[in-house]
């Protein structure tokens, strides 16, 4: 690195400690019960509360901000501390709406994120000393609906990666096992959220960054369609990429939260605040029918991706839904690819969703990196293959084709690279074709909603994006096909069950299984959260939090555990 950027990235560590060295003394006070409860306490009580005056706002941040910091002590997981500034506005007539529904809530808040007076840096030492001169869109609407947007959280250099580092604010771990990756590229957020040290939090997710953190991290998440959700006055690593347009949605540490969280912020009428969102109101009929335990629910299992079969520990948290979905009466039906009426290949979205995602050939996010400046693994590895000659590229994947005999990787590499206009608008016509494809075979089943894998496998070590960047399917899937989605942590990662089997091995898989089965450790990864996906059509956001609560209630007492703070 070079040492200008060297200097940005010691001044904004500096500036964090400092920010929250100079916090009050109660910020760094050991949590009492009272806080504890605080804590505790669901956000729709809690806000509550804050409105009726039985509770003071600013109390509810210092709880929370004393919370997030011990977080942040334990996996790095915050980038801009606001917590001065949030007992400024709590002290501005104004500047919070206290009567919201979100009144009071402390909200966490990925790092791409504007808000007035802070940086929005990306992992990117050039976006250092930017400090933005007004609230972001979403920021606008926290505000006005009561939340106090307190920290924002890490991220992976470039977005583009299961994990959360970069040189300007350093490596994210997971907290359940730091030597684990949380997820990325809102992984910042899972680690806090799980841990702790928030209960409401905003990530985007182009290709799974709001679901494998959730998953790898063990909290609660959902990836809504384009449309429902604001997205603009954000910052991104890669403007103007909307070959799989990224969204932003909601994370949360419970699934009550996370449904409340959702319907408090459509109702607030994101579309009078952002142009680009749909005006489509809350329908509280569609929430009401999917909770109605007189509605037995139709699901559809699809067990693998058709590129990397999950793990046995992912396969678990799966099946041990299907039990449970059975004995409360549901049809549960396997969606194979070798079944009767199976769905369009996975495998295509992943193909075509990677070039489309890459269509610039990977320059985009290098136009603010700075020479020496870290570089993600796998964004290493994506940036390596669409440098690469024309010819060369053809001869590697005669090679990988024909003397690996590696079709599925093979596939992946051949059309690598930058895509002029003409090609990019072919790949975006397949893209429209393929979604006709699922719209045609979703309405030829009786199929509410899909149970899927959110990943291969559970949380993987830090720096194994580097094999593992393209295992993204099962997540990635639902992005082309701009698909609802909600991840539902089930299970922990049991050392003697999720063992692999004694002739397991490497070389009879494909590159991209490869890649992330070479990571998989059940003894290693012991304790680690395990989650499935519950997937709905585009614009189904009420449908898919209804069945995750129906999901949650059949688990029953196997409900997972959340992470406790110390």
């Amino acid at each position: 690195m070079d040492k200008f950027a060297g200097n940005d990235t010691k001044f904004k560590q500096d500036q964090r400690a400092e920010r929250i060295r100079n916090l009050p003394a109660e910020y760094h006070a050991p949590l009492s019960a009272k806080d504890r409860a605080t804590l505790a306490k669901p956000v729709e009580e809690l806000s509550k509360e804050v409105r009726d005056g039985s509770t003071k706002a600013v109390d509810v941040l210092r709880t929370y901000g004393k919370a997030a910091i011990k977080v942040h002590e334990k996996t790095n997981c915050l980038t801009e501390v606001m917590i001065g500034s949030c007992e400024e506005w709590l002290g501005t007539e104004g500047a919070i709406n206290l009567q919201g529904p979100l009144a009071g809530i402390p909200v966490s808040l990925k790092d791409t994120l504007v808000v007035k007076g802070y940086d929005a840096t990306v992992g990117y030492s050039s976006f250092t000393h930017q400090e933005q001169e007004e609230d972001g869109i979403m920021v606008t609407m926290l505000k006005d609906a009561g939340a106090v947007p307190f920290v924002k959280t890490n991220v992976p250099f470039t977005l583009l990666s299961f994990e959360s580092t970069n040189d300007v604010w350093g490596r994210c771990t997971n907290p359940h096992n730091n030597k684990y990756s949380p997820g990325g590229s809102t992984g910042g957020e899972s680690a806090l959220l799980a841990a702790g040290g928030s209960r409401i939090g905003i990530g985007s997710d182009v290709a799974g960054s709001v679901r494998v953190p959730a998953h790898w991290a063990g909290c609660y998440s959902l990836k809504c369609s384009t449309g429902r959700w604001p997205k603009m006055s954000t910052r991104t690593s890669m403007p103007g990429q909307e070959g799989v347009p990224s969204v932003y949605s909601p994370m949360a540490r419970t699934l009550g939260d996370l449904t409340y969280f959702t319907r408090s912020f459509i109702q607030m009428k994101p579309w009078k605040y952002d142009y680009s969102v749909h005006r489509i109101v809350w329908d509280q009929a569609i929430t009401d029918e999917f909770s109605s335990p007189l509605r037995k629910l139709r699901v559809g299992v699809l067990m693998s991706d058709g590129v990397v079969d999950p793990s046995p520990a992912c396969r678990r948290a799966v099946e041990t839904v299907v039990k449970a979905l059975e004995v409360a009466g549901h049809k549960v039906t396997l969606v194979g690819l070798d079944q009767p009426n199976p769905p369009p290949s996975p495998f295509e979205a992943l193909r075509l969703g990677g070039l489309l995602l890459n269509a610039d050939g990977c320059q985009t996010f290098e136009v603010a990196r700075r020479y020496g400046e870290w570089l993600d693994t796998g964004a290493s590895q994506l940036r390596f293959l669409a440098k690469m000659p024309s010819p060369v590229r053809y001869m590697y994947y005669l090679w990988v084709r024909y003397v690996r005999q590696d079709p599925v990787w093979a596939d992946l590499v051949r059309d690598w690279g930058p895509k002029s206009a003409f090609e990019n608008w072919q790949l975006v016509a397949q893209r429209e074709a393929y979604r006709a494809s699922w719209y045609k075979w979703w309405d030829s089943t009786d199929y509410d909603v899909l149970l899927t894998p959110p990943n291969a496998t559970p949380a993987l070590p830090h720096d194994a994006m580097h094999d593992a960047v393209s295992s993204c399917g099962y997540t990635f899937l639902f992005n082309v096909l701009d698909y609802t989605s909600g991840i539902l942590p089930v299970t922990h990662v049991d050392k003697a069950q999720d063992a692999l089997p004694a002739d397991f091995s490497l070389r009879k898989l494909n590159g991209v299984a490869q890649g992330a089965m070479k990571h998989y450790d059940a003894a290693a990864m012991h304790g680690l959260p395990v989650a499935v996906q519950i997937v709905g059509r585009r614009l189904e956001e009420e449908k898919v939090l209804a069945v995750m609560k129906r999901v949650e209630d059949a688990l029953g007492a196997d409900k997972y555990d959340l992470l406790e703070l110390d």
